[in-house]
């Protein structure tokens, strides 16, 4: 069964950084794309980046283009989101999602990932 679990959220200012992690598990191997998206209260779910397993490949979306960096530990099966220059426009709850697809970019916000986490919510303060 395939699990993932968000962590790293929380509160920060404006500027600040945060490192969001996704661990996977129960892939038999590393040919899976795990992806992160981000939901404002009342607003569309937005694709913000994912990346391949197993060729490292990424998407980045423009709104956080030089500002969300994505990197992989495939020992530990967890990826990574580094978040810098935070801005309140980047409060929402942010999931981490996986499939054997790369999605398309720039990535679609309904793309039909196969599997989702719980997610984490980011508040960033003015």
């Amino acid at each position: 069964e395939v699990q993932l679990v968000e962590s790293g959220g929380g509160l920060v200012q404006a500027g600040g950084s945060l490192r969001l992690s996704c661990a996977a598990s129960g892939f038999t191997s590393d040919d899976y794309v795990v992806g992160w998206f981000r939901q404002a209260p009342g607003k569309e779910r937005e694709g913000v980046s994912c990346i391949s397993m197993s060729d490292g490949s990424t998407h980045v979306a423009d709104s956080v283009k030089g500002r969300f960096t994505l990197s992989s530990d495939n020992a530990k099966n967890t990826v990574y989101l580094q978040m810098n220059s935070l801005k309140p426009e980047d409060t929402a709850v942010y999931y981490c999602a996986a499939d054997p697809y790369l999605p398309p970019t720039p990535i679609p916000a309904n793309y039909p990932m196969d599997y989702w986490g719980k997610g984490t919510l980011v508040t960033v303060s003015s």
